[in-house]
């Protein structure tokens, strides 16, 4: 199982970090150790004195694929969540001011953590979905699948350009406007639609 996750997908977003509206899906990815497992609780990493919280729609893969074409995507995910992309943007920053690769940043252990899975039908997979992120029960992000710059299709697409896709894989889709940081004792609470599926708190 690997993570595979997409940058600046949200036109909202790419302009509250000052960066530059992408022509295709960027991609970076995240280990197996990266996801928080289900009742683990997530300690406030060492390393950073500014971590983040993104909150991101994320996809299950469910067939295994290479080169797919868009018009048959639709085929390779059968469920939908919202995850949050931990990130430690003190890191970032130091690493993209050096031109370095910013793993250390995205991809550290309990980084990706992921709600309840709800299962897609067909039908479903052609809706949009809203989604949003509580901080200690305020909404801090907010956002539609229909704000996408690049749409659930076209990101399996793309990624499989490059990568083999596996049964078992996850997608996180991009993070819209609103990021911001979190400390030791934060509540946050991720809603797909009117339903949570995914609750913790900064340890």
């Amino acid at each position: 199982m690997k993570i595979i996750c997409i940058g600046r997908n949200y036109g909202d977003h790419v302009k509250e970090l000052g960066n530059e509206v992408p022509d295709e899906p960027i991609i970076f990815m995240k280990p197996k150790s990266a996801l928080l497992q289900p009742h683990t609780p997530f300690y406030y990493p060492e390393f950073t004195n500014e971590l983040h919280y993104e909150c991101e729609l994320v996809l299950r893969v469910c067939k295994n694929g290479k080169y797919i074409q868009e018009r048959n995507a639709g085929q390779y995910y059968n469920g939908i969540t919202v995850g949050i992309d931990f990130t430690a943007r003190d890191i970032q920053e130091i690493c993209k001011q050096k031109g370095l690769p910013w793993e250390k940043a995205k991809a550290f252990d309990n980084s990706a953590a992921v709600g309840k899975f709800l299962d897609l039908t067909p039908d479903q997979k052609k809706a949009n979905f809203t989604f949003k992120l509580l901080s200690n029960g305020t909404t801090v992000q907010q956002a539609s699948s229909a704000d996408m710059i690049f749409k659930f299709d076209s990101i399996i697409a793309h990624i499989s350009n490059y990568f083999s896709l596996n049964i078992g894989d996850l997608i996180f889709t991009g993070t819209p406007a609103g990021v911001g940081e979190c400390v030791v004792g934060d509540e946050l609470e991720a809603f797909l639609g009117n339903q949570s599926l995914l609750k913790l708190e900064i340890k």
